[in-house]
């Protein structure tokens, strides 16, 4: 049986996902439900309810329902996203089932012209399989291949997919393992585990910690216990809650503002004091 993975869409130029321009594959599933989710859509796989069918544009409708599937026609969807703002369920129903073969086909166009790719989510290491043996084509194009992942699985239970992996871009959304849970309703313990095992094997990109306007404890805790686990010389990134794209139910927990100047400069600070060197504002 082929090697495949929902995929919910491909960027093919992406200066934002890891060095160079790459190209962002982002894939369907992800076992966090974190509150702050820009892509919340990619969460949960299609139950196939129907409420996007009955909200999509007509002449002529891109979903439509037979035998009892939601069935996307992307050649008449014009990705106006009607139907992720009526999906209840944190899902979409414009996934497209890939081969490593599928992606490598369609990476043919802009590959004079990238660095590497760079696979996201959801989360990405749901499908170890299907990115070993994707990472295996790109790599011999001799092109680099990154995870951008939040660390919900091991990554030492996966080390086919780790050695064919360059580097990883790795949240920490919080140290403190109870807000860990009220924030993304999932444990920290593989979170903190994946930290020293991707540095002790020289696979750690970057860190990213996305730092909220009304918590600076939280934020204070997080901050200093991963720039006190961290190599100076790898990037840490503190990342300025945005409200935008964020679902209702975590717009009512974490509110409509923006973290302010002042909270990301005391933050980087404390960074700074625990031995971070390597920090960028976002």
């Amino acid at each position: 049986m082929k090697r495949t993975a929902p995929v919910n869409r491909i960027i093919e130029f992406s200066n934002v996902d890891g060095p160079g321009n790459r190209t962002s594959i982002f894939v369907q599933s992800c076992p966090f439900r974190c509150l702050y989710c820009h892509n919340p859509e990619t969460i949960t796989m299609c139950i196939s309810c129907g409420d996007c069918v009955a909200t999509c544009p007509p002449t002529p409708k891109a979903l439509s329902v037979q035998k009892g599937k939601v069935v996307w026609n992307q050649d008449a969807c014009v990705m106006c996203d009607t139907c992720i703002h009526t999906c209840r369920h944190l899902s979409s129903p414009k996934i497209t089932w890939m081969t490593p073969d599928d992606v490598a086909e369609r990476l043919q166009l802009t590959l004079p012209f990238i660095e590497g790719i760079t696979v996201s989510g959801g989360e990405c290491t749901t499908y170890p399989e299907f990115l070993t043996d994707l990472f295996q084509k790109v790599h011999a194009m001799n092109k680099t291949c990154f995870l951008d992942s939040n660390g919900a699985w091991l990554y030492s239970g996966m080390p086919e997919l780790m050695e064919q992996t360059d580097a990883v871009m790795l949240d920490v959304k919080a140290w403190d393992p109870q807000w860990h849970q009220e924030l993304c309703s999932y444990p920290n313990d593989n979170v903190i585990a994946n930290l020293a095992w991707l540095q002790e094997h020289h696979k750690l990109y970057e860190v990213r910690t996305v730092c909220l306007p009304d918590e600076p404890e939280h934020n204070e805790d997080t901050v200093r216990n991963v720039a006190e686990h961290l190599d100076p010389s790898i990037r840490y990134k503190l990342i300025k809650y945005r409200p935008f794209g964020v679902r209702e139910e975590g717009l009512k927990q974490l509110g409509h503002s923006i973290t302010s100047d002042d909270e990301i400069q005391r933050l980087k600070k404390i960074a700074e004091d625990a031995g971070a060197r390597n920090i960028i504002v976002v």
